[in-house]
């Protein structure tokens, strides 16, 4: 599918996150990788994940060796939108979208926001890396999310790196695309221009919707994954990169008390290890009687966590890639 820039940016928020953002040469080798994962739209690879899915149009599989051979080769998660082909590498936080239709930068932006996602952002080398590698056809030019306003992402975050074609930008075209018969390397061109393109999808997503942390579980559980267990600083530090979207005071995390025996437990199961408690609130049990108390973190200051009764409504932060 091949769109113009401002296409490619409405479509991939639409459906998904935003454009591709690339931060280092890194992203871009994965980026180059993705291409590959068009084999995926194949009648025989389309038939293995609707038969992995329940024949659903959505949902979630692990593709391994012994799942798949060609033409989908390799360990990612793929999930089944549309029959649309999602990369998800190992260790990374992001799932690329490929969508082989081609649009303008605009189409292809408002297509990935319309799934809470966004035309992909390029932050450093990994991430142009990754996208390289995941396209990996040196004979396709896709959308990534940076235009031209000072060069900034389709998503609103600044962009220190840059992996411009020798002579480019020539700043006479407002957005971007990359180019993978020359190492992926970046052309400044017009938006009206159609091109294929690429939408990322980060792990954790807040939702704006004030719910009890019961509903916000229901919620998570039925829209995503589950409401995120925070069982690491790397997932703190994922966590505090969502926060200063919340329209709350405080953001319902997947942590809960447990009354009997006095210990907080994630909703993954795993009791808290990693702790990043406010001063006071690991120990506050005193109400537990008469109502459950749920963890939430503080969407201003430190971000620390907080002991609350579940029935307050808050924003909340689900995980969207099942790990």
């Amino acid at each position: 599918m091949k769109k113009t820039w401002t296409e490619a940016q409405r479509y991939c928020r639409e459906n998904y996150s935003d454009l591709a953002t690339v931060n280092n040469i890194n992203d871009m080798n994965e980026l180059k990788k993705t291409e590959n994962n068009n084999q995926c739209r194949l009648d025989t690879s389309l038939s293995a994940v609707a038969t992995r899915c329940d024949r659903k149009t959505s949902g979630s599989m692990v593709v391994d060796f012994s799942v798949f051979t060609d033409p989908c080769p390799g360990t990612y998660k793929y999930l089944n939108v549309s029959y649309e082909c999602v990369a998800a590498p190992p260790n990374s936080s992001k799932a690329y979208i490929i969508n082989t239709s081609a649009r303008t930068w605009r189409e292809a932006q408002s297509f990935c926001r319309q799934y809470q996602t966004d035309l992909t952002s390029v932050r450093n080398q990994t991430d142009n890396q990754l996208i390289y590698n995941i396209i990996n056809d040196t004979d396709t030019s896709v959308w990534i999310g940076l235009f031209r306003d000072s060069w900034e992402w389709s998503d609103n975050t600044d962009s220190a790196f840059r992996y411009w074609m020798t002579g480019e930008p020539i700043n006479s075209e407002d957005c971007t695309m990359t180019d993978m018969n020359n190492e992926g390397k970046w052309h400044d061109v017009s938006c009206s221009d159609s091109y294929t393109f690429v939408c990322h999808e980060d792990e954790l997503i807040l939702i704006h919707k004030n719910l009890s942390w019961t509903e916000a579980v229901r919620y998570c559980r039925e829209n995503h994954v589950d409401l995120v267990s925070v069982d690491s600083e790397k997932i703190q530090l994922m966590v505090t990169e969502v926060l200063h979207q919340a329209s709350t005071a405080e953001v319902w995390l997947g942590l809960r008390l447990s009354c009997s025996v006095g210990i907080w437990f994630w909703v993954n199961g795993e009791i808290t290890c990693y702790q990043n408690w406010a001063p006071g609130n690991e120990t506050a049990v005193d109400d537990c009687e008469r109502e459950v108390r749920s963890g939430a973190v503080q969407s201003g200051g430190d971000h620390l966590w907080i002991s609350l009764p579940e029935s307050h409504k808050l924003n909340f932060i689900c995980r969207r890639i099942d790990k």
